[in-house]
């Protein structure tokens, strides 16, 4: 199923490399944290199916709002995801949930699962070397927002 969903977000993004290269390196930075985590199955096709999805809502954002902003991408992702997973027969508690962390992968309080929290650190490890993150910068994330052992020791690793 992960397949026919990355082909759709292809697919979605076509003509935008820099955008699919994106999710591709988000899903899979989370799906490595969450297999060396060790998270349950339901809990990794959950993080897996939002990791691809997790950017779904910039074009409507950038389209509505003129701005990919973190808090429009929180808005506008979760109908498109929705559509989307529905059309791919996904069941309703999944995309309930993916719905749920693509509207909060911008917000840092209040991480309330461990697919929530590997989808942060996935999308910070991809976001920190995309912008060239100064050195403060990383060490600042690495304090605020990483938990996982895994993820942890990719921050340290990679950077």
């Amino acid at each position: 199923m992960i397949g026919k969903l990355i082909c759709a977000m292809i697919d979605y993004n076509a003509g935008d490399p820099r955008r699919i290269q994106h999710f591709l390196k988000v899903y899979a930075y989370a799906k490595t944290i969450g297999e060396e985590e060790g998270i349950s199955s339901k809990e990794q096709e959950i993080l897996e199916t939002a990791a691809v999805t997790h950017d779904i809502g910039i074009r409507n954002s950038e389209k509505k709002y003129h701005s990919s902003s973190g808090k429009y991408q929180e808005i506008e992702g979760p109908p498109e995801a929705r559509k989307m997973l529905e059309e791919l027969g996904y069941e309703e508690d999944l995309i309930e949930r993916v719905c749920y962390l693509i509207g909060h992968h911008h917000t840092y309080k209040e991480i309330d699962g461990i697919d929530y929290q590997i989808l942060v650190e996935a999308d910070f490890l991809v976001n920190l070397a995309e912008e060239e993150a100064e050195e403060e910068t990383i060490n600042n994330v690495k304090e605020r927002i990483f938990r996982t052992e895994t993820g942890k020791f990719m921050i340290e690793k990679i950077f």
